[in-house]
């Protein structure tokens, strides 16, 4: 299965230039409006088609009677051949906005054709836009208190990007940063059917539980100089007020949820030491990268962790 998706990566690199309408119709560039009904919510979005790379801004009615949004990047590279989708989770009292900007994960999306898509968490203030935050049930912020569904909102929005873009259903990945990252574990032990892998820095597993309905593949990368999520776990430095868990319960937790095997591979190259349990059910794996010299900041200089969780979410 590897070898046939590292070859299908292979072809999408050949596709012409182009950007696809839903099922990969082409059209100039036009502004096009539609809504879907279903039993449990309205969906409305505004999709443009363009010739170019094109970056999308849309909304999803959920069930709890919120408007939720979210901003799409296309590349010109996406043609009409099924690509992945990455769903890019930004961090406590960020918006997909400030995280498209500060990730690096755009610049990614045009090197390897995919489609990468920034939801918004819900914050605080009359409309919930202030102070965004994910519910990741130990943290964080608004969206914990209130018990906002995320799952939900996620669910549903890997259906509009089915919708609206040639998504391989195969290839669905999800990258977090801190409050983002500890969403990225809930949605790889709650949304395992929809989910293939995650990626993620300085976040955690805040479930008492993970029971994923099928193998999820994870890369958790932490700053070693982390104060805000310690990797030793307790109280930390940030706003949340929070006593995260040990980067050691996590990864014991997840590793047994995905039927890994001990002891994992190790290794130290540089700055970077990492663990890899390889041995787990189906194809999927768990690594962690711990790196010398960074804090809780998305790491860009001599480590790059757009890069990095890009390269491991593609091999699986």
């Amino acid at each position: 299965m590897k070898a046939f998706r590292t070859a299908l990566l292979s072809i999408l690199l050949l596709v012409p230039v182009g950007c696809a309408g839903p099922r990969g119709s082409f059209t100039a560039a036009t502004t096009t409006t539609e809504t879907t009904t279903t039993t449990e919510t309205t969906t409305t979005s505004t999709s443009a088609v363009a010739a170019g790379p094109a970056r999308v801004e849309g909304t999803i009615d959920t069930p709890d009677g919120r408007t939720r949004t979210y901003r799409t990047y296309v590349p010109a590279s996406v043609g009409v051949q099924e690509v992945p989708l990455v769903i890019a989770l930004h961090g406590g009292t960020g918006s997909g906005r400030t995280f498209e900007r500060s990730s690096g994960l755009d610049q990614q999306a045009d090197l390897y054709g995919f489609v990468v898509v920034y939801p918004d968490g819900v914050g605080t203030g009359p409309d919930e836009t202030e102070m965004r935050t994910w519910n990741a049930r130990l943290c964080c912020g608004s969206a914990s208190r209130k018990g906002v569904d995320d799952v939900a909102f996620i669910d549903l929005l890997i259906d509009r990007m089915m919708d609206d873009h040639l998504i391989d259903p195969d290839r669905v990945f999800v990258v977090g940063h801190s409050n983002g990252g500890f969403m990225a574990y809930r949605l790889a032990c709650e949304l395992s059917d929809r989910i293939t892998a995650v990626g993620l820095q300085a976040g955690g597993l805040g479930l008492d539980v993970c029971e994923p309905e099928r193998p999820v593949s994870l890369l958790h990368l932490h700053g070693r100089d982390d104060t805000n999520v310690r990797i030793e776990g307790g109280l930390g430095t940030g706003i949340s007020r929070v006593g995260f868990p040990p980067l050691e319960d996590s990864l014991a937790t997840v590793t047994a949820a995905m039927g890994c095997v001990d002891p994992p591979e190790m290794s130290v190259e540089g700055i970077v030491e990492r663990r890899t349990w390889r041995d787990c059910d189906g194809d999927a794996s768990v690594e962690v990268q711990v790196v010398d010299g960074h804090d809780h900041s998305w790491m860009k200089d001599d480590f790059d962790a757009a890069a990095t969780i890009v390269e491991f979410l593609l091999a699986q």
